[in-house]
C-alpha cells in the first residue's frame, strides 16, 4: 500500500493553477494519476489533444469542468466523471466563476503518440503544436509546429 498527502506533493507547470502528479508519489505503473485545480480560464491540457491509446477519466471534486469534444461542449460539475477512450479529442477548461477541483486517471500509463491542436495567430487556424521548456527553464511554451510561433506560455 501507498498513501501520499495531496498537498505533499509538488505542483508542477501546467495550464492549471495547480498541478500535483500523484502517479510517482504513490509509485503506479499502469496508470497515470493527477491532481487539478483550476482557476477560472485554466485548463487541464495545453491544447485540444488526443492520445493515441491513453484512456483518460477525470472526476470533478468540485466546481464544473467544460470539455470541449468532437460532438460540442459538455459541461461535468462536481460529483460527475467523464471518460474519454483513446483516439478521441477533448480539452477541459474551467469556463466558470469558481475553483474547479478534480482527479484525472489515464491508463495505461503511457499514452504514446499525443496530437496538440492550438489557435495560431500567425497561421489564422487551429495547428498541431509542441510543449518545451522556455530557454529560461522557468516556464513551459507552446510552439506552432507550422511556423514556429508562441502561442501559450505558462509558469508555477
Amino acid at each position: 500500500m501507498e498513501k501520499v498527502s495531496i498537498d505533499d506533493v509538488d505542483p508542477v507547470i501546467q495550464p492549471a493553477a495547480i498541478m500535483r502528479p500523484l502517479t510517482e508519489a504513490l509509485g503506479t505503473t499502469d496508470v497515470a494519476i493527477n491532481y487539478y485545480e483550476l482557476e477560472p480560464g485554466d485548463s487541464f491540457a495545453y491544447g485540444y489533444h488526443v492520445h493515441e491509446i491513453q484512456e483518460e477519466v477525470f472526476c470533478v471534486l468540485s466546481g464544473t469542468a467544460t470539455f470541449e469534444t468532437e460532438t460540442g461542449s459538455v459541461p461535468v460539475a462536481a460529483g460527475e466523471v467523464v471518460r474519454f477512450p483513446p483516439g478521441e479529442y477533448q480539452r477541459g477548461v474551467n469556463e466558470g466563476d469558481e475553483r474547479v477541483t478534480a482527479l484525472a486517471l489515464g491508463a495505461p500509463l503511457e499514452y504514446g503518440e499525443q496530437t496538440m491542436l492550438r489557435e495560431c495567430a500567425t497561421c489564422g487556424e487551429r495547428t498541431s503544436h509542441r510543449i518545451t521548456s522556455a530557454a529560461d527553464g522557468d516556464a513551459r511554451v507552446t510552439l506552432c509546429d507550422l511556423c514556429g510561433t508562441e502561442t501559450g506560455r505558462w509558469t508555477l
